[in-house]
């Protein structure tokens, strides 16, 4: 896959628990955690930016992307 998902490690960083995480966003545990896989084909932006603003982070931090 071409985009790396670095949620595990930003939750690490502010010692935050997905579960708490997913409630802050409002989101299930079950598509945060599909979402943490990598195995998402896409997410909105108002999650995204939920999830910026609950991490106190830029979308940059939580996606990388690498050549094939």
């Amino acid at each position: 896959m071409a985009i790396i998902i670095n949620l595990d490690i930003m939750l690490a960083k502010r010692k935050m628990k997905s579960k708490e995480l997913a409630e802050i966003v409002g989101i299930t545990t079950a598509n945060l955690s599909i979402l943490k896989s990598g195995k998402a084909k896409a997410v909105r932006f108002t999650t995204l930016e939920a999830i910026c603003k609950a991490l106190d982070c830029q979308p940059g931090d939580l996606l990388e992307y690498t050549k094939d």
